[in-house]
């Protein structure tokens, strides 16, 4: 298993940080499998992956680019720049394409773990067309909707954040995504691969969620360290077409007993259930109040966060609903 050293005042300056960069490349690992993990991501691949696949099937040294990078166990470093905090696209992609040929070079090597096609072998405009391909997929597939991906992944560092007050570090760690985990004594679980151990006491790290179900670690140096994560299960998926009771809607409004049939799967904040409904935050806000007002929902505060919950009487009614 690959972990790092950490001590404990670099755990406690750690932070999450949102990253349209590697939301992108997140999509990007997406498009290349082509294999959706809930209604959303599969929808969302129906609408993108023909024009993807044809985008390829016109660059072939692209095409083969990309699935050198993507190795079985290793992403060539050169095509995940650590995040930085209020970075652009725009500035993270140029840091894509600033890599040197021959160290890009040399990054796909290890994560092909031997020597390149001879397609590759000599080139030096690797990083120019793993630029140009992020900034297609920026284009096309991510930025149409990156204002919707960014309130998803607020409410996910919102839901992290309250964790950490609840259950502290350890707990957030374990539940970051598979192969993540606190294994004491200082000791922090990247991945499930065996690499040999980081001392990065001291280093800046930061955690970095993203929509797709995807996940990998970066670094500059040893100064700068990264976790890049898919966000909680919850958030994530595609909540468009959840199902509201009937009943439930004609007693409370569509929009109300949405709020409150998604409040079934955990507290939630408002900025997450912005996220998960699509309503704007003055509507969610009245939804909450005459919920509250009616004993069907309670409040508590998680740090800086109040997260919503159901009651009983609103476990009651929802279910009444479904019957």
């Amino acid at each position: 298993m690959g972990w790092w050293q950490l001590n404990a005042d670099t755990l406690a300056r750690s932070r999450f940080v949102l990253s349209p960069l590697a939301e992108t490349f997140a999509s990007l690992k997406l498009l290349q499998w082509g294999v959706g993990a809930h209604p959303g991501e599969q929808e969302w691949l129906r609408e993108h992956l023909p024009a993807y696949r044809a985008e390829l099937a016109a660059d072939p040294v692209t095409a083969l680019l990309i699935r050198a990078g993507l190795g079985r166990s290793w992403i060539a470093d050169f095509l995940t720049p650590t995040p930085r905090d209020g970075e652009s696209f725009e500035e993270g992609v140029a840091r894509v394409r600033a890599a040197d040929p021959a160290e890009a070079r040399a990054h796909l090597r290890m994560s092909l773990a031997g020597p390149l096609p001879a397609a590759l072998a000599d080139r030096d405009d690797l990083p120019v067309r793993a630029a140009a391909l992020l900034e297609y997929v920026w284009e096309t597939a991510v930025r149409p909707y990156w204002e919707r991906r960014r309130h998803v992944l607020e409410a996910d560092v919102v839901a992290r954040t309250a964790q950490v007050s609840r259950s502290g570090w350890a707990a957030v760690l374990d539940s970051l995504r598979p192969g993540t985990r606190w294994l004491g004594e200082s000791r922090f679980q990247v991945n499930a691969h065996e690499y040999p151990p980081r001392e990065i006491s001291g280093a800046e790290l930061v955690f970095v969620p993203v929509t797709p179900k995807a996940g990998w670690v970066s670094w500059e140096g040893r100064e700068r360290y990264a976790v890049v994560y898919p966000c909680v299960g919850v958030l994530a998926g595609d909540h468009r077409g959840r199902a509201v009771p009937a009943a439930l809607g004609a007693l409370l409004g569509p929009g109300r007993a949405a709020v409150l049939v998604l409040l079934g799967q955990g507290p939630l904040s408002t900025t997450q259930l912005v996220a998960l409904t699509g309503q704007g935050l003055g509507s969610v806000g009245r939804h909450l109040r005459v919920l509250l007002d009616a004993g069907l929902v309670e409040r508590r505060r998680a740090g800086r966060s109040v997260l919503y919950s159901r009651t009983g009487v609103g476990e009651a009614v929802v279910g009444a609903g479904r019957l």
